[in-house]
């Protein structure tokens, strides 16, 4: 499980969390016990294309399994929620 590198996506074992479990977390750092990453959380909002923040979420590798990489990360105005125009 230790060949996971920034930009992969991992799915959180159910088992391990019932709120955040079967979510998928982009893995932002890679350290000895796990990972960090963020879970996109749609708010409950009619303007669904404003409102997308970032849960940040740490795992052990024994509660995550790596589904793949992903081709776009939120950037940190993204994750701010200001336009990056």
């Amino acid at each position: 499980m230790r060949n996971i590198i920034p930009g992969d996506v991992v799915q959180i074992d159910p088992e391990h969390d019932s709120v955040f479990g079967g979510h998928f977390l982009v893995v932002t750092e890679v350290a000895s016990w796990g990972v960090q990453g963020y879970v996109p959380v749609l708010e409950n909002r009619r303007d669904l294309a404003v409102s997308c923040p970032l849960a940040y979420y740490r795992a052990a590798f024994s509660q995550i399994k790596r589904i793949g990489h992903a081709e776009w990360m939120a950037s940190s105005k993204t994750d701010m929620g200001e336009s990056e125009e």
